[in-house]
């Protein structure tokens, strides 16, 4: 019972020869700079506190993180929901409508009918992988609650509000006029 931890450690084998040495090493150059009144500042451990803060904020910062990537992609299927149940599968026709999107002029062929609700305001056109759909206003206003950059259009809806001074109000421009 007279060895030492570290002679019990060896003749168990838990520690090899090699390790002890230096630990035994290292012991001994911190006892003398202790003696001489300088602080350890080889090889020492982060205090057990600060370790475990840092630990704790590197926890929440990973799962903020990952609850944002559940938000956005639980606003993805939300957005995707709504298009696929609201879009309009009548809307094919021969009529060009067009529209820009980042700079760039699009055209979608349209009805007729599609082609007046789209000037008017009560469609909108939203952007599921790479296609385009036409849903209604409501829809595409909830879309662009949750994700601005899905909706492509939605156009201001024209209010009918005669000037009585007018001298054409009589002579309306119609929505298909072509150029």
């Amino acid at each position: 019972m007279g060895d030492s931890l570290q002679e019990q450690m060896l003749k168990a084998g838990l520690v090899d020869k090699n390790k002890a040495t230096k630990n035994a090493q290292a012991k001994r150059k911190k006892n003398k700079q202790k003696r001489k009144g300088q602080a350890a500042t080889v090889n020492e451990p982060v205090p057990a506190p600060d370790r475990q803060a840092e630990q704790a904020a590197r926890d929440r910062e990973l799962n903020r993180q990952q609850q944002q990537q559940q938000q956005q992609r639980a606003a993805e299927a939300q957005i995707r929901q709504l298009i696929e149940t609201n879009r309009l599968t009548d809307s094919a026709g021969d009529l060009p409508y067009n529209f820009t999107l980042a700079n760039k002029i699009k055209r979608l062929h349209v009805s007729e009918a599609c082609q007046r609700q789209l000037a008017k305001g009560q469609l909108a056109i939203a952007l599921l992988d790479g296609q385009f759909a036409l849903v209604p206003r409501e829809t595409g206003e909830k879309i662009q609650q949750r994700d601005p950059a899905r909706v492509v259009l939605i156009e201001a809806e024209k209010e009918t509000a005669a000037d009585p001074e007018d001298p054409y109000a009589g002579y309306e421009v119609p929505d298909d006029l072509m150029w």
